[in-house]
């Protein structure tokens, strides 16, 4: 019939393309397969089109990276440092889920829309004074964190403080040690320059830990008592110091440090460092001992979430809470100083480590560097979400202060 022909041949269109969008699929899912493939060779498992999505993101938004600049003269200066994937990650078919677009730090979260089905991009932004990306070396990051704070030390006679923090296995500790690497020969350059025009100063350097709200001295192996002077200062009782007279003795008094801080295994690392670890350089006056400068470097213990500690004993447990417990009070101070006012009650009695940081923050000759280690993969995003809320508010307190 004359009705039946254009019926067939609709029936034969939705047909074809029926087959077409058959084809199509196949295709794609092939295609996935194959991209998935490749990214597990090139060490970047993990869900295909999650990857591709943070990809385009990436792509759209390169021009926006900035170069590295100096912070300027502010008492507060606020960087982030993403560490690359590592070879246990990959196993686990972990990703990379956090862009660094200096000076911002994006944290990806590969989320389903309600439908269940359709997959997008959630973008959480921060803005930083640096944000390092896998690919920054130790030296880059000296030259823009701690290098400008050793002239401040020597030629203002300042105090200053750079501090690590970050969840456990974030790339604290491997940042740490390489600025303090760096410090080391900086430091006698200076004090040489120092000496040449008439002006000699002796580099006098101690390395202590706080653990489960005790101190150590690590280089005498010696309980340490902090206490409060009648002038408000923070006196750390028994403290010894050494003076190396050149930079390879700088460098083993500081090998020597590290190696002798308290580590344990955890969820996130087979070596984790579960102290504060401060290493301090006292720039003193040749003739008369005073205190002519002092830089303080300090690898905080790693944050843990209650679910990163399920599998620890009991110690382990106990230990993760007294940490957790430390850097909560180190925030508390933030918060005081961020609400400001004459009078304000600030809380560094609450912990050894507020103690011990006190100098860094209300003395007016006083500069500080925060450097947050995050992990780059979308398992430790809830944590580096958290990480950078902490250093957001220390740059809060920046703002307020300048």
């Amino acid at each position: 019939t004359p009705r039946t022909k254009p019926t067939m041949q609709a029936i034969a269109e939705i047909e074809k393309n029926r087959e077409d969008r058959r084809r199509a699929m196949a295709a794609a899912k092939r295609e996935r397969e194959r991209e998935s493939q490749l990214n597990e060779k090139m060490g970047h498992p993990g869900d295909v089109d999650f990857q591709r999505m943070i990809k385009a993101f990436r792509e759209q938004n390169k021009d926006r990276s900035r170069p590295h600049a100096e912070a300027g003269d502010t008492k507060i200066t606020i960087c982030v440092r993403k560490r690359p994937v590592n070879a246990k990650e990959v196993k686990k078919h972990d990703y990379d889920a956090v862009t660094c677009l200096n000076p911002m730090s994006i944290v990806h979260y590969c989320k389903l829309k309600v439908d269940g089905i359709t997959k997008y991009l959630d973008s959480n932004a921060f803005n930083f004074d640096h944000t390092f990306d896998e690919n920054a070396t130790n030296e880059s990051v000296y030259m823009c964190t701690a290098q400008p704070l050793v002239k401040f030390v020597f030629h203002d006679g300042g105090h200053a403080t750079v501090f690590a923090y970050g969840q456990t296995g974030s790339g604290k500790t491997h940042t740490m040690q390489g600025i303090q690497s760096q410090i080391a020969a900086d430091v006698f350059a200076q004090a040489d320059d120092f000496a040449r025009r008439g002006y000699p100063l002796d580099i006098c350097v101690s390395f202590f830990e706080i653990y489960g709200g005790r101190c150590q001295d690590l280089l005498h192996r010696q309980v340490l008592t902090i206490r409060e002077d009648g002038a408000g200062e923070v006196q750390i009782v028994d403290l010894e110091e050494v003076q190396p007279q050149n930079t390879e003795e700088l460098l083993q008094v500081i090998s020597k440090g590290n190696s002798l801080r308290t580590t344990h295994a955890t969820e996130m690392n087979d070596v984790s460092s579960r102290s504060h670890c401060i290493c301090q350089i006292n720039l003193r006056e040749k003739a008369t001992g005073q205190l002519h400068g002092k830089l303080s470097l300090i690898d905080l213990a790693g944050s843990e979430r209650g679910e990163d500690t399920k599998n620890h004993n009991r110690q382990r447990r106990l230990e993760s809470a007294e940490i957790n417990r430390s850097l909560l009070a180190l925030k508390e101070c933030f918060r005081a100083l961020d609400s400001g006012g004459r009078g304000t009650h600030i809380p560094f009695r609450a912990s050894k480590l507020t103690q011990v940081l006190k100098d860094s923050f209300v003395n007016a000759k006083a500069k500080t560097v925060m450097i947050a280690a995050v992990s780059p993969c979308a398992s430790s995003s809830d944590h580096t979400i958290n990480t950078l809320r902490y250093a957001d508010r220390v740059k809060e307190k920046r703002v307020s202060a300048d």
